[in-house]
């Protein structure tokens, strides 16, 4: 093959796995399927990425770097907290409109391991979490804000793709809880926090399947703690 063929047959495999991983969320997607969907024999897919994790592994790859590039489009407030919420807000749309990468992309995660591909959008979140700190908005050290909105960022996502009665209103509560637990600052009175933790912890069992281990630990720590009844 030439050099653009070898290109165009990869990306044509690349997207066919994708089309069929979209169309089915959290079914297995046989090889022969994505080869017959590429029109390529079963030998070409395993010239070009080896095995099925291989092919998996560049399949996520490609969903991070959409996601990367769909968070790209929107220009900083020029306020790190006011970014955090556009990044949420990103994150939960990407998730609702590509469930099937998203759940490659977040749910299939082993215990003590984030996808490699993960840590460019990690990386930026942290980013703005050191930013407030810097501006002295923060009531925990940036890099646990970053781990706090990433967790529930993510258990957040899972459990409104998951949930086949999910309240739309689940993330933006979720969100204003979340950024109110590491500036100190009070939700706003519409968000209902201890609810909404409630209703994820609900979900869980399910949604700890989906996340590593450390994610997992992390998350449920916070709904517990949302979850508790305010003192009077």
């Amino acid at each position: 093959m030439t050099p653009g063929r070898n290109s165009d047959t990869r990306t044509a495999l690349l997207q066919a796995a994708a089309d069929l991983i979209a169309a089915s969320p959290g079914e297995d997607i046989p090889l022969r399927a994505i080869c017959e969907r590429a029109g390529v024999k079963m030998p070409t897919l395993y010239h070009f990425f080896g095995s099925k994790k291989g092919l998996l592994d560049a399949v996520v790859q490609h969903g991070f770097d959409r996601y990367v590039a769909r968070k790209d489009e929107h220009e900083s407030t020029g306020d790190p907290i006011q970014d955090i919420r556009e990044g949420w807000n990103a994150h939960v749309a990407f998730g609702l409109a590509h469930p099937g990468f998203y759940a490659l992309m977040y749910g299939q995660t082993s215990p003590g391991q984030r996808p490699a591909p993960a840590a460019v959008p990690a990386g930026l979140l942290l980013g703005l979490t050191t930013a407030a700190a810097e501006q002295g908005r923060l009531v925990v050290s940036a890099r646990l804000a970053a781990d706090h909105v990433l967790a529930a960022n993510i258990g957040t996502t899972l459990a409104l793709i998951t949930s086949p009665d999910a309240d739309p209103a689940l993330s933006d509560s979720m969100r204003e809880a979340t950024i109110a637990a590491i500036t100190g600052s009070a939700p706003p009175p519409a968000a209902t926090p201890a609810s909404d933790a409630v209703r994820l912890l609900q979900h869980s069992a399910d949604i700890e399947r989906r996340l590593g281990a450390a994610e997992s630990a992390l998350l449920r720590k916070w709904l517990v703690h949302l979850a508790r009844p305010a003192a009077p």
